[in-house]
């Protein structure tokens, strides 16, 4: 790691709860957190790297907080039966899908999507794991493939009654030692949720298991909540309650939990999800993509949740998926006014604060004693950028510009784009290829 590295002007935005807009400044990194920012001018000391940012924008690493690593190698696979609704898709590619992964594809998958994610500047990832017939040490896998890549990243295992008892037991294992593994571990790299998959592949008897095991760990959930509507038809027939209710019986929600779409949950659920503190992760393409519908974030975010944003896997470009989810939610409003600040504020602030109930180090912000974790992105505006205009500039321009830098923790991992990982790529895109191949003919 670089002991001091200084990021020469550029236009910092620094994103957080008091965003600025500031030119004609530079920031210090020192051992992996931001030092200072002052203007260029009072830099005068020698520093062990130097990047000039002449040119671009200086951004906090982007966060994802909802991803799926495993489903990088199913990309142009044409062997899954056509799917008419969302219970098809899961059975006709999905829950086919991770029943073929070995540990290696799980590893590459993994490595290939934390590649990408340096392209286009996100640094911090929460992902959600199933491999039911590699399944133990799963997790260590695509923990080494972190490691590897210099990112940061929150792992789970999504435990399934789907499989059988026997693969549920071990997906209760596989979270609770990793989890334990990094709690021991304690550093600010590789972070650890209890997965589950959804309320309807679940049974309460592991349910019930999974509750307790999370809370005497003193870690929260991330699971699929309502994402099409046969999830609270399921649980209604079968439990009595809709989704979220039977969560909160479990004792699932809270302040640490993560529930991913919350495409279908009604007034009850929202004042559940609220009482609790419970985080919810919106994944517009992905909603769009299975036609399960597009989550009322306006609704949410008016009462009170804290509203993150994800992408399930359909990218690890966090700019292309909010521009996304910008439009989708003009039209779940019908008013293409509605929602700029609520869907804005998904990722460029309340992502930040998801992370940081996890991270101990700030991250999403570029102020003093946050992480270093900053992003260079070339633009040259051709309008004012400032406080007032820097929301617009990031959705319908920065969007469409091109990562430069991205750095995690002070450590360069790309510089004029160009990756500076002590990976050979083109091994890698082999491995990656065989896997498929193999992968493919299983599958």
């Amino acid at each position: 790691m670089n002991k001091t590295l200084l990021i020469r002007d550029g236009i910092i935005i620094t994103l957080g709860e008091s965003p600025k807009v500031l030119y004609n400044h530079s920031i210090l990194i020192e051992n992996g957190i931001i030092k200072k920012i002052d203007e260029t001018k009072n830099f005068k000391s020698e520093y062990e790297e130097i990047i000039e940012a002449n040119g671009k924008v200086v951004v906090p690493g982007f966060i994802n907080a909802h991803m799926h690593f495993y489903s990088t190698l199913v990309r142009g696979l044409g062997k899954a039966e056509p799917s008419a609704n969302f219970n098809e898709v899961l059975n006709n590619l999905w829950w086919r899908l991770d029943k073929a992964l070995t540990n290696e594809d799980n590893y590459y998958s993994a490595l290939i999507m934390l590649l990408n994610s340096i392209r286009k500047g996100t640094t911090t990832l929460i992902d959600h794991h199933a491999s039911p017939m590699s399944l133990s040490g799963s997790l260590m896998e695509i923990a080494t493939a972190v490691k590897d890549t210099g990112v940061r990243a929150s792992l789970c295992y999504e435990v399934s009654d789907r499989d059988g008892e026997k693969i549920a037991k071990e997906g209760l294992k596989e979270n609770a030692e990793f989890i334990k593994y990094t709690q021991q571990e304690n550093n600010e790299f590789l972070k650890a949720l209890f997965g589950l998959h959804a309320s309807f592949t679940l049974n309460d008897k592991t349910l019930e298991k999974a509750s307790k095991l999370g809370n005497e760990l003193n870690t929260g959930f991330h699971i699929h909540v309502a994402e099409a509507e046969s999830d609270e038809e399921f649980n209604v027939k079968n439990f009595g309650m809709r989704v979220v209710e039977r969560l909160n019986k479990f004792g699932i929600l809270g302040e640490k939990t993560i529930t991913a779409h919350c495409v279908h949950i009604n007034e009850n659920e929202l004042e559940l999800l609220k009482e609790t503190n419970t985080i919810v992760v919106h994944n517009p393409q992905s909603n769009l993509n299975n036609a399960v519908g597009i989550a009322d974030v306006v609704k949410m975010a008016n009462a009170g949740i804290l509203v993150g944003l994800g992408t399930d896997a359909m990218t690890v470009n966090m700019l292309e998926e909010v521009r996304v989810a910008l439009w989708a939610q003009h039209l779940k409003q019908n008013n293409p006014n509605a929602g700029f600040m609520e869907i804005t504020s998904t990722l460029f602030l309340n992502n930040a604060k998801i992370a940081n109930r996890f991270w101990n180090t700030p991250l999403g912000k570029i102020e003093e004693g946050a992480a270093g974790d900053i992003v260079l992105i070339d633009y040259e505006s051709p309008t004012p950028l400032d406080e007032n205009t820097y929301l617009g500039h990031l959705v319908f321009g920065i969007s469409q510009s091109t990562v430069d830098t991205t750095i995690v923790d002070g450590n360069v991992l790309m510089e004029n784009k160009i990756l500076k990982l002590d990976i050979d790529e083109e091994e890698v895109s082999r491995k990656a290829l065989e896997c498929a191949d193999a992968l493919w003919k299983r599958f």
